[in-house]
């Protein structure tokens, strides 16, 4: 075999654009879930301390995460559903 017919055949290094950024959002909506079980785990963590937390701030906290978590999510579905219509002719 010749090494112009190999090099003709060689898969590319580098992918397209459009099709890297959409892997890289699919990776974020799969780490999503498991960046909020870490942050909800933080509470956990507050019971440590001789000074403990408040009930009130815990809750302020855990629902601030779950609406972090919400907007996360909707935004990775707004920025997937941009390259899925760039994709198309």
């Amino acid at each position: 075999m010749s090494p112009a017919s190999d090099s003709d055949q060689r898969i590319p290094l580098f992918v397209e654009r459009q099709t890297y950024r959409r892997r890289r959002i699919v990776d974020a909506a799969r780490a999503l879930p498991l960046l909020g079980l870490l942050l909800w785990w933080v509470p956990l963590l507050w019971a440590l301390p001789t000074q403990p937390v408040s009930a009130s701030t815990a809750l302020i906290y855990v629902f601030a995460v779950w609406f972090g978590l919400v907007a996360g999510a909707g935004a990775l579905i707004v920025a997937l559903g941009r390259t899925r219509a760039q994709d198309k002719p």
